[in-house]
């Protein structure tokens, strides 16, 4: 079962941050909880917000990021205001989460899934995540709800078994990414069966960093439509 930790609170200069946002017309600050998991062997931690009974959503992050990004970015809260429950993973290996993933990589998905007791999840999966988020929607499509694909590594290793796949695909890039091509977003929208392609613009390859209203608002409007 879950070994449950006290409520994470936000840093100062975030939460002055997201009270700035919701006095902006953004979403509330949402409670943010700190779970430790096992999954599939491997202890990862797991930041939380939304109801219980929300959708089940998990955030990945890329190499120079964290789960802690996604409470500072805010995307917890406007996930949690949208009625999703948000699972932010720090990935094995990473910051806190210090044990490496052994095991194929397209298993820690479906492992991370029975850790936190769902059937199924959406997947936000930003550049390195790619490496499991990709494998995991081709073999286990069961598990993976919609895949919203921010930059991700991987794509042309894993193209030919995404190919005809029935999850949906948001590929989210920015118009400056240098690291992964937009081509890449492309061509796997292109490639499933319901995928779409969404270049943000004044944006690098952390777009969620660089232009967060227009990534919230297309992350949202895509799992509202798809991951209910």
């Amino acid at each position: 079962m879950p070994d449950s930790r006290p409520a994470l609170r936000p840093q100062p200069l975030a939460a002055c941050a997201l009270l700035l946002a919701a006095a902006c017309g953004g979403p509330p600050p949402a409670e943010v909880d700190e779970l430790w998991l096992d999954a599939g062997g491997v202890r990862v931690r797991v930041l939380q917000a939304g109801p219980v009974d929300g959708p089940p959503v998990l955030l990945l992050h890329g190499a120079r990021f964290e789960a802690r990004t996604w409470v500072d970015l805010g995307t917890l809260d406007h996930l949690a205001a949208a009625g999703f429950r948000a699972h932010a993973v720090d990935l094995p290996g990473f910051t806190v989460s210090e044990e490496p993933w052994t095991a194929s990589d397209a298993e820690f998905v479906p492992a991370l899934c029975d850790a936190l007791e769902v059937r199924s999840a959406a997947l936000v999966a930003p550049s390195m995540s790619g490496r499991y988020a990709l494998p995991a929607t081709a073999k286990h499509a069961g598990r993976v709800r919609a895949l919203v694909a921010v930059a991700p590594v991987g794509i042309p290793e894993t193209l030919e078994a995404l190919r005809g796949s029935a999850v949906p695909v948001l590929a989210l890039w920015g118009d400056g990414d240098r690291i992964v091509p937009p081509d890449d977003g492309r061509e796997l929208a292109a490639a499933v069966a319901d995928g779409r392609f969404l270049l943000l613009e004044d944006a690098g390859h952390p777009c969620y960093q660089d232009a967060p209203d227009p990534f919230h608002d297309a992350l949202v409007d895509f799992l509202r439509e798809h991951a209910r």
